[in-house]
């Protein structure tokens, strides 16, 4: 089972790398010039390369997490807490691919300062889910 709890963290870390980056590049994206039709595509190259990268990572992560939970049997109310959290997160990654098809579309109409704090909110998570999972408080 240690070797599925790596294999969890090992994609979970992973996954968090993308859902760190990718709401970066909407920031560099919203704050592109009109004009500026190669950086606009060098950009939403590499936010659709990220996108396509991270969305195993982060079914990975779930799967091994899932392993874990019915391996151990794990309960309690932390437990529940923090699925919810993931939950959340997931929901984050799949509003992050609808965020990109907004740009690859040209129908983006919120500004970088959005984009700003939109990138907060996996670390708001991830810190709460960490919290959960090693204190495991109820």
């Amino acid at each position: 089972m240690l070797i599925v709890k790596i294999l969890h963290l090992w994609m979970v870390v992973s996954w968090f790398a993308g859902l760190f980056y990718l709401p970066r590049i909407f920031v560099n994206l919203a704050m592109v010039p009109v004009d500026s039709v190669a950086e606009r595509e060098r950009l939403l190259l590499m936010a659709g390369k990220l996108y396509r990268f991270m969305t195993p990572l982060g079914v990975l992560a779930v799967v091994f997490g899932l392993w874990l939970w019915f391996g151990f049997g794990f309960t309690g109310g932390w437990l529940h807490l923090k699925t919810t959290l993931v939950v959340l997160l997931l929901a984050y990654h799949f509003y992050c691919g609808r965020l990109l098809r907004d740009f690859v579309t040209g129908r983006n109409r919120r500004s970088h300062v959005w984009f700003r704090w939109f990138n907060e909110l996996p670390v708001v998570l991830l810190l709460a889910a960490t919290y959960l999972a090693v204190v495991k408080p109820f």
